[in-house]
């Protein structure tokens, strides 16, 4: 009985692996434009493409109507979602104002000292990828993987599992994320003094919060994701030319 108890628990892993899989892969297929914007989603034709079985790919496609990509059809089925430039802006909104209230309750609350030593060697590095007069795409690779590390510290200092689990999924929809349009200003002129602006922002906000000031803690949070409205602007100014993953599935009209 034990041994077939074992063997289960282990089929429901490999199987939530597989499932994991296949949403990154089909995420990535829409994002790059393989799967393009308004079109079905053609199951069977996605199990011979990824070699899969219809039971990972199933689950991946319910996962990403979750997340926003997809939308189910009446019919049944799914496919894959455009996005006003409305709609992406709000989803930035949507994640700065939680991130604000995370920042808010840090302050009021005491963030725990080892979240906030963490979130200080983050910026540390930062800081020190910015001595750089200038960052190629590895170092902006490096500043996003960074930016992302410090945004998930953000939301434990309010150490409440509730608000970091909503911030996690506001972040996870399309376009929304802290890090979702950082790679707009790699190729730009002014690229690295954006993300010096950036940083100052992240460092006044862990003041605000070491200081116990709420208010301008959920403020300067605010204010913060407010660089992602800015570049997604940039965007849609002319999406053709800018090489961003599922740039394609946002239309300028509302």
């Amino acid at each position: 009985m034990l041994q077939s108890t074992v063997h289960l628990v282990d089929s429901d892993a490999e199987g939530s692996s597989q499932a994991v899989k296949a949403q990154q892969r089909v995420r990535e297929l829409i994002l790059a434009g393989d799967l393009p914007a308004g079109s079905r989603i053609a199951e069977l034709a996605l199990v011979e493409r990824l070699g899969m079985s219809r039971t990972p790919i199933r689950a991946a496609l319910m996962r990403l109507g979750q997340e926003g990509l997809l939308e189910a059809l009446s019919g049944g089925g799914y496919a894959v979602r455009t996005f006003s430039e409305r709609e992406v802006a709000d989803a930035i909104e949507l994640r700065g104002t939680l991130e604000g209230l995370a920042a808010r309750l840090a302050a009021e609350r005491g963030a725990p000292n080892a979240v906030m030593a963490q979130a200080c060697s983050c910026l540390d590095q930062i800081d020190h990828l910015l001595r750089q007069v200038a960052l190629d795409d590895e170092g902006f690779s490096t500043y996003v993987d960074l930016n992302g590390r410090f945004h998930k510290l953000l939301a434990e200092m309010a150490n409440s599992a509730v608000l970091a689990r909503e911030i996690d999924r506001a972040s996870r929809l399309p376009f929304a994320s802290a890090s979702g349009f950082v790679g707009v200003q790699a190729h730009t002129p002014d690229a690295r003094d954006m993300l010096v602006v950036a940083q100052h922002q992240h460092r006044q906000v862990l003041d605000a919060i070491v200081q116990r000031e709420a208010g301008r803690a959920e403020a300067l949070m605010r204010e913060h994701s407010r660089l992602a409205r800015h570049n997604l602007s940039l965007v849609m100014q002319n999406p053709q030319q800018v090489d961003m993953p599922g740039v394609q599935l946002i239309r300028n009209k509302v």
